[in-house]
């Protein structure tokens, strides 16, 4: 069966786009409203005051410890014949609940109204790392319901049916990425200056008089393509030794300077499998936070590429394998149990964690959900943009090729 989901996983973030942008929040607003709220004495009013009046413009916070952002997960539902696994969520804190942060250590994700009438919330995000031994209220998981959870393990955990989950998996996507930017970039490129936010974050300028260079985030486009033999009805899947066992995948590869998307396909499919590629048809895109850190701001640009040649050369250095799988085989590998089953088994690793789960202990070998044999094969999650690329060649066909294209 096809999965069809109304946007990718990390896309339509609730806080981003023409709907949230119609919000009377500004970053430079929310950013005074903020550094108040960070005053010493405002910090201790709150502190002894739980239950005093919200502020003008109320502030979130969202705090990442070394790429975690803090979650929260409720109990389990009670025993039953198939119950439902626990929904993960963001686990927003007021500004006196993370205490001793300089104001400029917050990057501005956006604003959403909380309701019919009432103030905007700005929600922010705020990299913890450096106070590793000194406690985050609400999140050191030590049974209070809140922990810091890897951002992979919260995306096989998020329920895609799930429409809050799915805005929250893509607000911490895009918090970790700025957060993993600002600690990359540093620094000017240009004069080697140290480089200061801007914008509530969302920016960097150099702090040189003489320079003054204005840094953006860093986006680094990755073609990634499904080849097709169109002939014999067959795609091509790929294999890396860092996939875990019977995980086959498409090919994918970061664009060089100086040459198109398409081009980019055609390159990397040549240099990993020897395949010569022809037609190339887009397909959708897909923000991918979960790369290396050296690589936080990845955006996948996915594609139909039909094969001219059809002997496979593998790249042992890029590669462990690459093979043609008919779509019978390819449809087989689309097990709707087996990604249901890797849902529930993070989700209950997730209200695991949230629940005090020791450093260390392993978790994930308590929590083994279902039984019987093992698919021969499988493809990532509906949570990856390969996914759906597969699906949709495997349960729709190879899209139309536009006939300019033909000769190529």
């Amino acid at each position: 069966m096809a999965i069809h989901l109304r946007a990718h996983a990390f896309a339509a973030n609730p806080l981003r786009g023409v709907s949230a942008s119609t919000t009377a929040v500004s970053p430079s607003a929310a950013a005074e409203a903020l550094r108040s709220l960070l005053e010493p004495s405002s910090l201790a009013a709150a502190a002894a005051d739980a239950a005093s009046p919200q502020p003008p413009h109320l502030s979130k916070i969202l705090p990442f410890r070394r790429g975690r952002p803090l979650a929260r997960s409720p109990e389990p539902p009670a025993a039953a014949a198939a119950p439902a696994a626990p929904a993960w969520r963001l686990a927003w804190l007021p500004p006196s609940r993370v205490p001793g942060v300089a104001p400029d250590a917050f990057v501005f994700l956006g604003a959403h109204a909380e309701g019919d009438g009432k103030e905007a919330a700005a929600y922010w995000a705020v990299d913890v790392s450096d106070g590793e031994g000194t406690r985050v209220d609400g999140g050191s998981g030590d049974g209070d319901g809140s922990a810091f959870v890897d951002l992979r393990t919260l995306m096989v955990a998020t329920d895609w049916s799930d429409k809050d989950a799915m805005g929250d998996l893509a607000i911490a996507g895009h918090a970790r990425a700025l957060l993993e930017w600002h600690h990359t970039a540093k620094f000017c490129g240009a004069c080697g200056a140290k480089a200061v936010p801007t914008e509530a974050g969302r920016r960097k300028q150099c702090s040189n008089e003489s320079c003054k260079k204005r840094i953006y985030p860093r986006v680094d486009p990755v073609v990634i393509m499904l080849v097709i033999d169109k002939e014999n009805d067959r795609a091509l899947l790929s294999r890396q030794s860092r996939f875990v066992p019977r995980m086959w995948s498409c090919l994918a590869g970061f664009i060089e300077p100086g040459e198109s998307l398409e081009e980019a396909v055609r390159r990397e499919t040549w240099e990993e499998t020897g395949i010569e590629v022809g037609q190339v048809i887009y397909h959708s895109s897909q923000p991918w936070p979960v790369g290396p850190n050296t690589m936080p701001c990845q955006l996948m640009v996915g594609f139909f590429a039909y094969a001219k040649s059809l002997e496979i050369h593998v790249d042992k250095q890029e590669l462990e394998d690459a093979q043609w799988h008919s779509r019978e085989d390819i449809k087989k590998a689309l097990t709707f149990a087996e990604y249901e089953k890797a849902q529930r088994t993070n989700a209950l690793k997730v209200n695991q964690m949230c629940k005090g789960a020791e450093k260390g202990q392993s978790i994930t070998e308590d929590l083994k959900v279902g039984s019987g044999e093992p698919v021969p094969m499988f493809v990532p999650g509906p949570f990856a943009i390969a996914h759906h690329l597969i699906s949709a060649w495997a349960f729709e066909g190879a899209p139309k090729l536009p006939s300019s294209f033909s000769n190529l």
